[in-house]
This record gives C-alpha cells, structure tokens and sequence, in this order.
C-alpha cells in the first residue's frame, strides 16, 4: 500500500494537472452547456474510460513503444490533432446552441412528440458525447506519455506489490478526474438558462470554445 504522504503528495499534483485548462475540460464545457448536464456526465464517462485506457497502457509499457517508435507518436498525435480540429470546426460551423429545455416546455410546444423517438434522440446525443470524449482524450499520446511519467514516481517496490500499487494509483487518477469534469459539468450546465436569454453570449461561447479546440490541436501537432 502506498503511504498517506505519498499518496497525498500525488493527489496534490493531480489537482495542478486537472486545473490546468485542456481539450478535455473545453470539450466538458462546451458540451454541458450546449447539451446539458446529462450529455456532459456522458463526455465525462468517455474521459474517464480512455484515461483508464491509457493507465492500463502506461502500466503495460505502450509508452515506452511510443517513444521508441517516432512514427508511432506522431500518427497518433496527427490522428488527435485532426479530431480536435474537426470538433472545433462543427462547433464554430453550427448555429445558436439549441439549450436543453425542460421536458414540460417540449411537451408543451409540440404536444404530438413522441415519446419513443424523444428517447432515442436522446440516447444518440449521450453516445455521441460518449465518443467524444473518449476520443478527445484517447488521441491524445501525451495522455499515455503522462501516465508513464507520473505513476512510476508513485510506486516503492518496498511497500509491495508494484502491479497493486499501479492499480491505486490509477484508480486515484481516474477518481480526481473524474471529479473535475462533473464539476465542471454541472457548473456549465448552470449558467445554460442564462446562455439562452443571451444570444451573443452563445455566440462568443461557441467561438471561444472553437478556438480554444483547434488551438489545442495545432499544439499537439505542432509540439
């Protein structure tokens, strides 16, 4: 088992990395409040699935081939830079937010809706939030490189077995994380109402949320 200092020491450097603003936490933001809170938990939900995917990664030694193999690194960096454009592309390309409304209001504005339908939209929108946020993160190398730097500054042979205390490790990394992306989440989510009474505000949360997106992909591409 790893020690309370240690541990602490890690969980400190964690709080520093996931305050850092990223690709990730402008994907949270501008999905929970363009989409709402449940498309955000959804994003959030994929972040930590390919962060857990990257962990297992790093624990298996896939960094270490990423280094060896520069090839390697740049397809995959190329492959997230263009993703991370693309989404900053539909985002800067797509009209006002269309705001979550409560389900009283869609009723009410068209009472024939069907309920069948409404379900299944819904459950595309959350996939599609899904995906996007295992992408995001996935195609990302420096996640993985990240992951194989930290964790090993983590682990004393001496306080038993390796593979045990990576599991820890990991398993903090993904709890801190994902308890940043669901308070971003819901904190986005929050300002939605007033997002719709102001639509230049919508206007310029797209275009910073564009920006910030494909300025994070020409910097992964370019670094």
């Amino acid at each position: 088992m790893i020690s309370a200092h240690l541990l602490a020491v890690y969980i400190a450097a964690l709080l520093v990395v996931y305050a850092v603003p990223g690709p990730d936490m402008a994907l949270i933001l501008q999905t929970s409040i363009g989409r709402g809170v449940r498309s955000g938990f959804a994003a959030a939900c994929g972040l930590g699935l390919a962060r857990a995917t990257h962990v297992t990664l790093s624990a298996c030694g896939a960094a270490a081939l990423l280094r060896n193999a520069p090839w390697l690194y740049d397809v995959v960096r190329y492959g997230g830079a263009v993703y991370l454009a693309w989404i900053g592309i539909q985002i800067f390309r797509s009209p006002m937010f269309a705001l979550p409304e409560s389900g009283a209001a869609r009723d009410e504005a068209n009472p024939s809706t069907d309920a069948t339908a409404t379900a299944t939209a819904g459950m595309r929108q959350l996939r599609a939030a899904f995906v996007k946020g295992l992408l995001t993160n996935l195609l990302n190398p420096k996640a993985l490189l990240f992951c194989s730097v930290l964790l090993p500054q983590f682990v004393r042979p001496e306080a038993g077995p390796v593979a045990l205390q990576m599991i820890e490790l990991g398993s903090v990394l993904l709890a801190v994380g994902l308890c940043f992306d669901l308070t971003y989440a819901i904190g986005a989510a929050r300002i939605a109402g007033w997002m719709r009474a102001h639509p230049l505000a919508q206007t310029l949360q797209r275009w910073t949320f564009s920006a910030a997106l494909i300025g994070f992909a020409l910097r992964l591409s370019l670094d």
